[in-house]
């Protein structure tokens, strides 16, 4: 069988073969529970478990045990809102986020608002940028939350994350990141950026699934979460569960390769990326760009194909593997909440697609891609206007 050229990197990312590597002797010989501190196997497996645990704090500037390894950063995020709002749960609490939040996000707001939480969800401008002054405008006594996303999922969008750090900094108020689109990929230091929590996944830097982590800050101030799964106490309480060690290495693995390379890879990815834009760009002036231009991640690329259909165009360029958006909402056939949140009406919302490029995608593959995806948008735009004249 011969696979679609895949520009779905920010769904998720192959496991990059060193990351493999690493953690085959923890399916097998090094089998051990990290928990079982008695004995060699245990110990082994504690060790590899807080060398991983070591490099995402250096990373982060954070402390060692300010990382609590999680199933993902869904769940990462689970246990930092819930957490935070079950832990203050008496003084009418007030959380904030940002209408192009993950739906991992937006979700678990909806569920606390059912449950008496007053939320604010603030509109962002057309180039997906929210401004910062709504935030601080928007903050009440009874703030215990605010919740932004680093790097849009869909768009690219790249927030002032250490400027709302700041007044939530100074107005006394909790600040949680999604990182999952920005860890390993952009810098990022909690101090510096004021940032209290923060989630992130393994399987977007090119380590394996089902591992991910919610940095806690410990002091200035320091974060009491409620648990949110009961059990041993693991994970110095705040997430029972017995840890995985072998995804746990990957995840530590994955990070140390891309923060070696993010730099290069980086500039590498930009000239990719704007080399496909500009290429549909020339051949169908009508595209719309989705995000702002300067302030995105250098591997996103989010067009709107006006009068197309997003799922036909997919349907036509077999030889990419791309997206309508989101890949916890690729079930959904409503239109994206991001696109729709940015201006876009319903039609053009449809027509978005997501290119997302990665550390794989070489040179002759993205010019292969250029001609698959011009192909597929003329022979529909030729099929379109060819109904036209029949129906006239």
């Amino acid at each position: 069988m011969s696979y679609p050229i895949y520009l779905d990197n920010q769904a998720t990312t192959p496991l990059d073969p060193i990351v493999l590597d690493s953690m085959m002797p923890y399916f097998n010989e090094k089998f051990g529970n990290a928990a079982s501190s008695h004995h060699i196997y245990g110990q082994d497996a504690k060790q590899a478990v807080e060398c991983s645990r070591n490099e995402i704090s250096k990373v982060l500037n954070a402390k060692p045990r300010e990382i609590i390894f999680t199933s993902g950063a869904t769940e990462a995020v689970n246990l930092g809102i819930k957490g935070v709002v079950e832990q203050n749960e008496n003084t009418g609490c007030h959380i904030i986020t940002q209408e192009t939040e993950h739906k991992a996000v937006l979700d678990t707001y909806i569920s606390l608002e059912k449950k008496g939480v007053k939320i604010s969800i603030l509109p962002v401008g057309s180039d997906g940028l929210l401004d910062p002054d709504s935030v601080k405008n928007e903050i009440t006594n009874n703030t215990v939350l605010v919740s932004v996303m680093h790097a849009n999922n869909e768009i690219g969008t790249v927030q002032s994350i250490k400027e709302i750090g700041l007044i939530c900094r100074d107005k006394g108020v909790l600040f949680l990141v999604d990182s999952c689109q920005s860890f390993g990929k952009l810098d990022i230091d909690v101090k510096d950026m004021n940032i209290n929590l923060l989630a992130a996944t393994g399987h977007k830097i090119y380590g394996p699934k089902g591992i991910g982590f919610l940095y806690v800050s410990q002091k200035d101030p320091n974060i009491k979460l409620k648990m949110q799964i009961d059990g041993g106490g693991h994970e110095r309480g705040f997430r029972s569960g017995t840890l995985p060690v072998s995804q746990i290495v990957g995840l530590g693995k994955a990070l140390q390769i891309s923060e070696k390379e993010k730099k290069k890879e980086n500039k590498r990815l930009k000239i990719l990326r704007d080399k496909l834009y500009y290429a549909i760009l020339d051949s169908h002036p009508d595209v719309i760009l989705n995000g702002s231009f300067d302030r995105r991640l250098p591997h996103n690329l989010n067009l709107c194909f006006p009068g197309l259909s997003a799922e036909n165009i997919i349907m036509k360029m077999r030889g990419v593997a791309c997206s309508t958006g989101s890949a916890c909402s690729s079930a959904n056939l409503k239109p994206s909440h991001v696109i729709k949140a940015i201006g876009r009406d319903n039609e053009l919302a449809h027509s978005a697609i997501r290119f997302s490029l990665g550390r794989f995608n070489l040179e002759p593959e993205i010019d292969k891609a250029i001609i698959i995806i011009n192909n597929a948008i003329n022979l529909l735009k030729e099929q379109k206007n060819n109904r036209s004249k029949t129906i006239i």
